[in-house]
C-alpha cells in the first residue's frame, strides 16, 4: 500500500491552492489515532511518496503522473492519491486501466467533469478525457452529480455512464450502496475518485465550487467504509480540497478522515 501526494492543479487558476492540500491532509491524519474499524493510524509507519510536478508544464506533469501511477499500481495492490484538483485523475485513471483487467471507476462528484476536452484535460474535463482515451464508459459510476450542463447530460446518456443522482440517494442510500458494491465486486478491480464537492458545503466548505444539496460527511464515510471491505478495492484519490478556502480546517480534516477509513 502506498500514499502518493500529487499537487497538480490545471484549471486556469480556478483551483489555485489545492496544490497545498496533500501536506495539510497528512498533517491532519496525525491527529487520527484510529479509524472506525479500530485500525491504529501511525503516519510515521505509512509509506508516503510524492509525484513532483511543474505547475508551469501541464503536459509534462500529466506524463509524469501517468508513468509513476502505472508503476505504483503495478507494485502495490492498493494506492491512494491526494490532490491537487481533479485533473490528477486523468493520468491516474488511465494508468489504472493499463494495469487492471476489467476495471471499474466509481466517482463521487457534484459535477460530471465532461466538458469538451482540450489538449490537457482540466478538472472540468478529466472524466470525458478518460473515456475518449478508451476507458469503457459503461464501467463508470458517477454518484451525487447535481449541477450538469446540457452537453454533459447528453454525453453521459450517449456513453451509458451510470449516473446516481441525489434524489435516488436520499430515498435509499443503503440500497444504492448495495448495487454499487455488486458492480464493484464483479469487476477485476475498482478505483474510487472523490471530489470533495460531492459533500454538501455545510460539511466541506474548503473547495472551489460549492454545490448545496450534497452528501453529508457521514453519508460519504458510509460509502467508503463499505466499499473498502471488498477485496478488489485497488485504491482512490481525494481531490479539490483547498485549504485556503477552508473554515476551521473542516474540509482538510474530512479528507484525512476519509483517507483513514480507506486504509
Amino acid at each position: 500500500m502506498e500514499i502518493v501526494k500529487v499537487g497538480l492543479v490545471n484549471s486556469m487558476g480556478k483551483t489555485e491552492g489545492c496544490e497545498n492540500a496533500p501536506n495539510d491532509i497528512l498533517n491532519a491524519l496525525r491527529d487520527i489515532r484510529s479509524n472506525e474499524a479500530g485500525k491504529l493510524i501511525n503516519v510515521g509507519e505509512l509509506r508516503v511518496d510524492e509525484i513532483h510536478v511543474d505547475l508551469k508544464d501541464i503536459e509534462e506533469a500529466e506524463h509524469l503522473i501517468f508513468e509513476n501511477s502505472k508503476e505504483i499500481f503495478e507494485k502495490n495492490f492498493k494506492a491512494f492519491f491526494i490532490g491537487g484538483d481533479h485533473s490528477i485523475s486523468y493520468p491516474i485513471v488511465r494508468a489504472f486501466e493499463k494495469v487492471v483487467e476489467n476495471p471499474l471507476l466509481i466517482v463521487f462528484d457534484a459535477h460530471a467533469d465532461c466538458c469538451e476536452v482540450g489538449k490537457e484535460p482540466t478538472h472540468e474535463e478529466w472524466l470525458r478525457g478518460v473515456i475518449e482515451k478508451g476507458f469503457d464508459s459503461s464501467k463508470v459510476i458517477l454518484i451525487s452529480a447535481r449541477n450538469l450542463c446540457e452537453e454533459e447530460i447528453e454525453y453521459l446518456k450517449s456513453r451509458q455512464v451510470s449516473l446516481i443522482k441525489m434524489d435516488i440517494l436520499q430515498e435509499d442510500i443503503s440500497g444504492v450502496c448495495d448495487l454499487v458494491m455488486e458492480r464493484a465486486r464483479a469487476s477485476g478491480g475498482f478505483f474510487v475518485s472523490v471530489d470533495i464537492d460531492c459533500v454538501d458545503p455545510a460539511f466541506a466548505p474548503g473547495t472551489g465550487y460549492l454545490e448545496p444539496g450534497g452528501l453529508s460527511s457521514r453519508d460519504l464515510i458510509y460509502f467508503i467504509k463499505r466499499l473498502r471491505l471488498l477485496k478488489n478495492f485497488r485504491g482512490a484519490d481525494i481531490v479539490e480540497i483547498n485549504p485556503s478556502k477552508d473554515v476551521n480546517g473542516m474540509t482538510v480534516k474530512l479528507g484525512a478522515k476519509l483517507l483513514s477509513e480507506m486504509l
